[in-house]
């Protein structure tokens, strides 16, 4: 089991944005030091329930200020990028970080990003599939061509191409996140694990990872590849020594972060949408996650694992909003609930 940091910069009420950042920052170093796996790096775009534009941007920064961990985003959004550009900076980061990073990918949402960035709304209801291909092809293949609806050029060179690194992983690893039937399929098609988001419980979990089974056996995906797809499970974590201070903690801070930053997302073509009541999704989360005593936390994550097979946790660790009770909540988790675990 690999148990990492989910990293969303956010922005609590009545904090700077660089104070966010700083954070952000601060608690990857720490996970390092406290013995965790992976830090996971959300990315969202004019919003404060996450301050960090460029999950591949921090990655790169956190990759040159740490040794061992693993750095990986969750996710990169791909509507809003060009994916050889994004193929580049991937390929770049697993060459220069020993194959320490791991690249995240979702979908994201019909936001005015796409307005921004140019893409259009098109790139977010039908163009992910395309971008995706080509973007797992920049990262296998030593050159590469493009003749689809939304990318056509000549073929070029890949470089830097990641099989040039100096380890043995061929390139950077790849994860989709994944919200509905439909992402499963794709995702098991081209044989790639998943990232399941921490608003959905164990028994949906074990659900999409058996459907991803189910879909990449029917592919033809090789049947090591199948058993050993190593998916990831988003959550809150938060440790006290008891399980109603650990929870007082979450509904203290969490309910006004989350409305201010869900209310601020703004639709690219006017649709509504409905918000989640930050209230009650907080107390959601403490339910499904690891919120407690260490003991508490390592049986959650332990049955996790074993009612959906995934053996990777992103855990969402600054819930306090707090840059000190983050740090203790980091090495309580490393020091006191790892250590159960293996």
């Amino acid at each position: 089991m690999r148990v990492g940091s989910f990293v969303l910069a956010a922005q609590f009420p009545g904090q700077g944005q660089g104070e966010a950042l700083h954070r952000a920052v601060r608690s990857a170093e720490v996970a390092e030091e406290a013995g965790l796996d992976t830090v996971w790096l959300a990315e969202h775009h004019f919003v404060p329930y996450g301050t960090c534009p460029s999950a591949v941007t921090l990655a790169a920064l956190l990759l040159g200020r740490t040794r061992r961990i693993r750095v990986g985003t969750a996710v990169s959004v791909l509507p809003t990028v060009h994916p050889v550009a994004l193929g580049e900076q991937a390929a770049l980061l697993h060459v220069t970080s020993g194959g320490r990073f791991t690249l995240g990918l979702g979908r994201g949402g019909p936001w005015v990003d796409l307005e921004v960035f140019g893409s259009g709304l098109d790139a977010y209801e039908h163009g992910f599939p395309e971008s995706l291909d080509l973007l797992v092809r920049w990262l296998r293949e030593p050159s590469v061509a493009a003749s689809g609806e939304r990318f056509s050029f000549r073929e070029v060179p890949v470089v830097p191409r990641p099989s040039e690194s100096l380890t043995e992983a061929p390139g950077p690893e790849v994860v989709v996140a994944c919200t509905s039937p439909a992402s499963v399929r794709l995702a098991a098609e081209r044989g790639l694990p998943m990232l399941l988001g921490m608003h959905v419980g164990d028994e949906e979990k074990a659900e999409m990872v058996a459907l991803w089974r189910q879909c990449a056996r029917a592919a033809g995906r090789p049947a090591e590849e199948v058993r050993g797809a190593a998916h990831v499970s988003a959550g809150v974590c938060q440790i006290a020594d008891r399980r109603t201070e650990a929870v007082e903690t979450l509904l203290k801070a969490m309910p006004g972060w989350l409305k201010q930053g869900l209310e601020a997302h703004v639709t690219v073509d006017g649709r509504k949408r409905s918000m989640r009541d930050p209230l009650a999704y907080t107390e959601l989360l403490c339910g499904l996650h690891p919120v407690g005593t260490p003991r508490l936390c390592a049986d959650r994550l332990a049955a996790t694992s074993e009612r959906t097979g995934i053996t990777r946790f992103a855990l969402l660790v600054e819930g306090s909003g707090d840059l000190a009770a983050t740090e203790e909540n980091l090495r309580r988790l490393g020091g006191e609930v790892l250590p159960q675990l293996r």
